[in-house]
C-alpha cells in the first residue's frame, strides 16, 4: 500500500511505511542484531551506550527537539476541541514490566485523586497473565485499558508475516480484554501493516523524537486517522507529544520537568493534543534512593499540576478511546478523498 494512500495530507509519512522501503529494510537488520545481542550486554553498559548517543542526538536535533515548530498545522476543516476547549490532553501508560503491574493501581489512585483520567497499556505475554479483575477495576474506575504489543521483545514489525502471525494473537486479546487500542512496544510501527489489527486507536508515532530507535516523527500535534482498506476502514493514530520519561530521566537525566513544561506550554499556545506517554515502570513510588532507572513520582505530579493551572483557555480532557470516538466522526469521511488520498 502506497503510504501517501494512508495518511491524511500534512501528516509526514514515517518512512517504515512501505513494505518494500530501503530504510525497512536496513531498519529491520538494525533491530535485528540489537535484539540478538542486547541479551548478552549488561544492562549499565547498554544505558551508557545509549545515554552516549542521546547526548550526541540531543545536540543535532535541537533545532526540532523536543518542539518541532513545523508540527501545529490542523486538519483540514479544523473546527476546534469539543466545549471550545484551547487544547487536548490525553495520558497514556505503557506497562512494561512486572514493577510496573504491580504499580498499575498505585498509579491511577494518584491520577484519581487529582482529578485525571488515563489508559493502562499491558503486553499480554512478557510478566504473566493479566488479570481481567485487574482490568475490571480500571474500567469501573473510568479509566482505559488498551494493548502494548505481544511480548515487547523488538521483534514484531522485523517482517510482515511475522507481524501478521502476532497480529492474529493480539487480536485473541483484543477481543479477551474487550479493548480497542494498541500501543507499540519501543514506538517500533509499520502503519500500513497495523490495519490486521482490530483497534479503533493506536499510539504507535510521535510528532518527534531522535531518541526512539525508528526516529521518524509524524510532523503534527494533532491526531490523524489511517484509512486501512479503501479509505473505509482504519484507525486513529494518536501521536504521543511530550517526550517519553524514560527518555527525559533515564536516558538524558533530567532532574527538572523544564522539558515537559517549556512542550506544554507551546502545545497548549497552539491548541493541539498533549499526549503524554509515561511507564509506571520507572517511577519511585516508594522511599528510599533511586535506582538507575527509576525517577521521583513527584516529576509525573509537578506536570499534572502544571497543565492543570495553564491558562490557556482550558482543556478537553479525554480517555484515548473518547479521543478516538470525536476524531473518527469528523476527519475519517470518504468524501474527503482526491486521487492522491485523503484531503483530511
Amino acid at each position: 500500500m502506497d503510504r501517501h494512500h494512508i495518511l491524511p495530507t500534512g501528516v509526514r509519512a514515517p518512512s517504515a511505511d512501505g513494505a518494500d522501503s530501503g530504510f525497512m529494510d536496513i531498519y529491520n537488520i538494525q533491530n535485528w542484531v540489537f535484539y540478538t545481542i542486547k541479551p548478552v550486554i549488561p544492562r549499565p553498559m547498554q544505558l551508557f551506550v545509549r545515554r552516549q548517543i542521546a547526548r550526541y542526538r540531543r545536540q543535532r536535533y535541537a533545532p526540532i527537539w523536543p518542539i518541532d515548530p513545523n508540527s501545529t498545522k490542523p486538519p483540514e476543516g479544523w473546527q476546534g476541541w469539543p466545549e471550545s476547549k484551547q487544547f487536548a490532553l490525553v495520558l497514556s501508560h505503557d506497562v512494561d514490566s512486572i514493577k510496573g503491574y504491580h504499580n498499575t493501581l498505585k498509579l491511577a489512585e494518584l491520577e484519581e485523586n487529582l482529578g485525571f483520567r488515563s489508559t493502562f497499556n499491558f503486553v499480554p505475554e512478557r510478566y504473566g497473565k493479566i488479570s481481567l479483575s485487574l482490568i475490571h477495576e480500571l474500567r469501573k474506575r473510568g479509566f482505559g485499558v488498551g494493548i502494548h504489543g505481544l511480548k515487547h521483545d523488538g521483534k514484531l514489525f522485523l517482517s510482515k508475516k511475522i507481524f501478521l502471525k502476532q497480529a492474529a494473537r493480539i487480536n485473541a486479546y483484543i477481543r479477551e480484554w474487550n479493548v480497542r487500542g494498541f500501543t507499540s512496544p519501543s514506538m517500533h510501527h509499520n502503519l500500513g501493516w497495523m490495519g490486521a489489527l482490530d483497534i479503533d486507536f493506536s499510539i504507535s508515532t510521535f510528532d518527534t523524537d531522535p531518541f526512539e530507535p525508528q526516529p521518524d516523527g509524524v510532523g503534527t500535534i494533532f491526531p490523524f486517522w489511517v484509512a486501512t482498506d479503501s479509505h473505509t476502514k482504519g484507525f486513529v493514530e494518536m501521536p504521543y507529544t511530550l517526550p517519553q520519561d524514560s527518555t527525559l530521566f533515564v536516558i538524558l537525566q533530567e532532574k527538572t520537568i523544564g522539558s515537559w513544561k517549556q512542550k506544554v506550554d507551546w502545545i497548549a499556545q497552539n491548541g493541539g493534543m498533549i499526549l503524554v506517554n509515561t511507564h509506571p515502570d520507572y517511577m519511585k513510588f516508594d522511599r528510599g534512593d533511586l535506582g538507575s532507572e527509576e525517577y521521583p513520582l513527584d516529576y509525573y505530579i509537578q506536570l499534572l499540576e502544571h497543565i492543570r493551572s495553564c491558562n490557556f483557555g482550558g482543556y478537553w480532557h479525554p480517555l484515548c478511546s473518547e479521543m478516538a470516538v470525536f476524531w473518527k466522526a469528523r476527519y475519517s469521511r470518504p468524501a474527503g478523498l482526491t486521487p492522491d488520498g485523503p484531503t483530511v
